[in-house]
């Protein structure tokens, strides 16, 4: 099965989607198997997180943000503001594409974790997400 989602953001962070992937798990109806999720697109990007405790996403959210800033003067792919090329680097240092196994009809998450985009431009923006079950 696959399937295409699309997760309105509300602008840079972390957005989480997991109740949308777990419907597409229990729609493919497979006991055992995989999900692939792959974002289509160079300025966001997925990561599987701790979705219980929101401080956990803000202080990701901080330390991306430190780690490559927006304005380096260094940067010549800047048609789009100035945090095009920022987004870009933050998407090329994560993942763009998650795998996690199906045992029991369900997705093997742990306890405390979740699904998210995690969009890296300022402006809100839809995003297309192509989820795939197969056994």
């Amino acid at each position: 099965m696959v399937r295409e989602l699309s997760i309105q953001t509300r602008g840079a962070g972390l957005h989480e989607f997991t109740a949308l992937v777990e419907q597409c798990v229990r729609e493919a109806v497979v006991r055992e198997g995989l999900c692939t999720v792959f974002v289509r697109h160079t300025s966001c990007s997925l990561t599987i997180q701790e979705s219980a405790d929101p401080s956990a996403r803000r202080d990701l959210e901080a330390w991306l943000g430190r780690l490559v800033r927006e304005g380096d003067p260094l940067y010549t792919h800047t048609a789009e503001g100035p945090d095009d090329m920022p987004s870009h680097i933050k998407a090329a240092l994560t993942d763009v594409s998650l795998s996690i196994p199906v045992i029991d009809g369900r997705l093997a998450l742990g306890t405390w974790q979740g699904i998210y985009l995690w969009e890296h431009r300022q402006r809100p923006h839809r995003r297309s997400v192509v989820v795939h079950v197969g056994a």
